[in-house]
């Protein structure tokens, strides 16, 4: 199964880009990986935080296939462990979904239509961070829960 990270506008950090590379680098070793940026909005300051979120929400759900296993990165969502986040992704490996999609979307949010097309939520933290970090880490978390499965040593109780 392919795992993707999609997110809505490119990571513009230039303190967090490297270590995102490197990190999808580190995946690639063990699962199919890819980040997928959806474009962020032209003009997007002169749409309120619902049509932002609505308009955010109609490309998610262009770049959503069908058979995709769908979770959306929600402050709502289950908290795992990282030895439980591990479990879980292993179990997904075993389903037959064509791709688990991750998804982080716009800095308001989820439209409406995005969270009725999710299969599940999960949380990172209960904290807040900015969409740029969010992304690296998830694909730190990811990248440990792969070595965890791998019974690699990056991973310590």
């Amino acid at each position: 199964m392919k795992t993707t990270l999609l997110v809505v506008g490119r990571t513009v950090d230039k303190n967090i880009i490297p270590a995102i590379e490197d990190y999808t680098g580190r995946i690639k070793h063990f699962a199919q990986f890819e980040i997928e940026v959806i474009p962020e909005l032209k003009n997007a300051r002169k749409l309120s935080e619902q049509q932002q979120k609505e308009a955010e929400g109609e490309l998610i759900l262009k770049a959503i296939n069908p058979g995709d296993l769908v979770v959306l990165l929600d402050e709502g969502g289950k908290e795992f462990r990282s030895t439980e986040f591990a479990s879980w992704i292993e179990h997904k490996q075993h389903l037959s979904a064509k791709r688990l999609v991750f998804i982080v979307g716009g800095p308001y949010g989820f439209s409406r239509k995005v969270y009725d097309c999710a299969n599940e939520k999960i949380s990172l933290s209960r904290m807040t961070f900015s969409h740029q970090m969010i992304r690296l880490l998830f694909v730190e978390q990811l990248y440990r829960a792969h070595t965890i499965i791998n019974n690699l040593p990056y991973h310590h109780e």
